[in-house]
């Protein structure tokens, strides 16, 4: 049985000519795969970090469970669709509707754990009646939206979160992030966003010992003179550990209110698995049932020890925009560093050390690379927003999405963001597409002879 665990050599395995792309059954050398795998695992520890603690769980154990998910993910999926599976950022509000109500931790992995069973039943429909079902659900037009908001609706993370922390070091890492991924060639062009990271965590020392503390927002965004590198829980964490499990617990009441965000775990899913299919140029249709249901395993396996919810990460997806490796070796190498991770608080400290600046400086070039593959969809599928059909529902999808807009239907419950903004693109598509006129279902652009006529000019003259 072909597990995908085996890879063919690309080139010499040290530096990938101009513009070529390593594919998932393809890797570098191993000491260069294993550094792009540690890239893959810097790149998602932030949120990975984040989002658990602002669940009130246990990061490390997050870490730990999203490489174990993602063991899981690349097994289920035989090596063809490359992912990282971290914390899912989309439960974050359910976790705090569901602790306002009273429950505890058990109660809020007992219903992600629920969340998790749906999502494994929604993809093995997707694998007996095929990609279709989704397709016919999310076209190119609905998917390619779902992944721009996605991605833009990140950006208030960097600009309210990271980058307020230390504008001038964000702005420094950004600049030379940039010029990394732009102007570097063979493979430190492909780890640009790993030197990045090192240049801002560098950086950060340097102006500590220069300048001293630094007065602006922290952790919590209060205004507070503190440290830009602040090592003192590295000195405090242990070497060795085992994280913190507990079994769930299930509430009618908690599982209700996170149930909706199926909607958008399934689109971010199909997002995800498009966007990687676009990027290695290969036709991943037949593996988004096995992708979905991997991620719903996933889940259902780490809050049943009592970690967080799992899966497939934009951050990482990034990375491989950036990098243009899709080798799926990388992704077992971050796995199995997730693991290492998961068991040494000391190392997992000096990660989540990395300035909010520096973080900030990153996320800016990430998360726009990720908006930005929901418009490669749209291109490649020649979608036509002249159409007011396709451009009413994705407009207002995406600015609910980035905007972070919320729809309060009681005192417990709610849809916001990314579940919010996935509703209303998927809904709103095919309500007017069912009442649309037969003239706009064509796709034809519905503006007046002039405009269309000057297009066409200006495209003769380009």
């Amino acid at each position: 049985m072909d597990l995908g665990v085996r890879w063919k050599l690309h080139g010499d395995g040290r530096t990938p000519a101009p513009g070529a792309v390593v594919r998932p059954d393809e890797r570098l050398s191993w000491p260069r795969t294993v550094g792009l795998g540690a890239q893959h695992v810097v790149a998602m520890f932030g949120a990975s970090f984040v989002a658990p603690v602002l669940m009130g769980l246990d990061p490390n154990l997050a870490i730990m469970m999203s490489g174990v998910s993602t063991a899981i993910f690349l097994l289920a999926t035989r090596g063809r669709v490359p992912s990282y599976l971290g914390c899912s950022l989309a439960f974050v509000g359910v976790a705090a509707v569901i602790r306002a109500q009273g429950g505890s931790s058990a109660t809020v992995t007992g219903a992600v754990f629920v969340v998790g069973a749906a999502v494994f039943l929604v993809g093995l429909a997707v694998r007996k009646f095929g990609a279709r079902i989704i397709h016919a659900a999310m076209p190119p037009v609905v998917t390619g939206a779902v992944v721009m908001l996605i991605g833009f609706n990140l950006a208030p993370v960097t600009a309210s979160t990271y980058w307020p922390t230390d504008q001038w070091t964000a702005l420094l890492v950004m600049l030379f992030t940039g010029l990394a991924v732009v102007c570097l060639r063979g493979f430190w062009s492909r780890i640009a966003i790993f030197l990045g990271l090192v240049f801002g965590y560098a950086l950060s020392w340097v102006l500590d010992l220069v300048f001293g503390k630094i007065h602006s927002p922290n952790g919590g965004g209060k205004a507070v003179d503190h440290w830009r590198l602040d090592l003192s829980a590295v000195g405090q964490a242990d070497w060795i550990g085992l994280p913190s499990f507990h079994a769930p617990s299930f509430q009618w009441s908690a599982i209700l209110v996170a149930l909706p965000v199926v909607i958008a775990l399934i689109a971010e899913n199909a997002g995800h698995v498009k966007a990687v299919g676009e990027m290695t140029g290969e036709n991943l249709d037949g593996k988004l049932g096995t992708a979905i249901s991997a991620d719903g395993v996933g889940s259902m396996l780490s809050t049943a020890v009592g970690g967080p919810p799992n899966t497939t990460y934009s951050e990482n997806i990034g990375v491989m925009a950036a990098t243009r490796v899709y080798s799926t070796a990388a992704y077992w190498a971050a796995a199995g560093f997730a693991l290492l991770f998961g068991l040494c608080p000391k190392f997992g400290a000096i990660v989540a050390a990395i300035p909010g600046g520096v973080l900030g400086g990153i996320t800016v070039i990430l998360y726009g690379m990720i908006g930005l593959l929901g418009a490669q969809i749209w291109i490649n599928a020649g979608v036509d927003l002249r159409n007011p059909l396709n451009l009413v529902p994705t407009a207002a999808g995406i600015i609910i999405g980035i905007g972070d807009v919320s729809l309060k239907f009681t005192d417990t419950f709610s849809l916001s963001g990314i579940a919010l903004g996935t509703v209303v693109v998927i809904t709103g598509y095919h309500a007017l597409r069912a009442m649309a006129p037969a003239h706009l279902k064509t796709q034809q652009p519905l503006l007046d002879e002039g405009t269309s006529s000057y297009d066409e000019e200006s495209a003769d003259k380009s």
